[in-house]
């Protein structure tokens, strides 16, 4: 809150302004506090309460109570398959696929198609019950067709890499159509993921952004 004076001949009036976000903004504000305050502030897959934010799950148009959950950042990273699968942080399923929130259940629907080659995932999947428009909202991404397994960018150690991280070249290399050579132990700051190909990410190098294949980086401090 701010506050001015306004002045009209020998009065002077205090006025106080309160600045109130836009909209859109506002409802989005509005949402994440009610989503919190349903959660208790934890995520409603696994219950932790460490990096947890709102998640819309897709498809949606408009986010709201029914399409959107709280979850933790191991939840989030793995139903977008920026991690590696964990079966066994799933079994956290056998308690939340019971919730009523509808984007509770489409999440847990989906994770267990992905693991349904495990017995246990198996039984919990007979007993989850979706009604056919909940269904056609889980079947909606394709993600009920996957084996669980993940692709992820990773450099030659086998480590995976993510937007941002600092990478060194294992190999000197020479970039096309330029006369730029990358040397051996170059340190790459700040690199960017080739969404559609596991093998590529993006960095620059004296000032010019080029493409490298994972196999020559190694993650720094790995």
């Amino acid at each position: 809150m701010h506050e001015i004076y306004a002045g009209k001949e020998n009065t002077i009036r205090k006025l106080s302004i309160v600045f109130l976000p836009c909209g859109l903004n506002f409802k989005k504000m509005k949402l994440e506090a009610t989503l919190l305050n349903r959660s208790g502030n934890k995520c409603e897959i696994c219950g932790s309460a460490d990096d947890i934010k709102v998640y819309e799950v897709q498809p949606q148009d408009n986010p709201n109570e029914e399409n959107s959950i709280v979850a933790c950042s191991v939840c989030r990273n793995q139903i977008d398959k920026k991690a590696e699968l964990n079966q066994a942080h799933w079994k956290c399923l056998t308690e939340s696929m019971w919730s009523e929130v509808p984007g509770v259940q489409v999440v847990a629907w989906r994770m267990l198609n992905r693991m349904r080659t495990e017995s246990w995932a198996a039984d919990l999947l007979d007993m989850l019950y979706l009604d056919d428009e909940k269904l056609a909202w889980a079947k909606a991404t394709g993600d009920h067709e996957d084996d669980g397994s993940v692709d992820l960018h990773k450099d030659a150690n086998g480590n995976i890499l993510q937007h941002g991280d600092t990478v060194v070249l294992t190999k000197s290399l020479d970039v096309k159509g330029s006369t730029l050579n990358a040397k051996m132990g170059t340190v790459v700051k700040n690199i960017r993921l080739v969404e559609d190909n596991t093998e590529q990410i993006e960095g620059k190098i004296e000032g010019q952004v080029i493409v490298i294949l994972t196999k020559y980086v190694r993650k720094q401090g790995n």
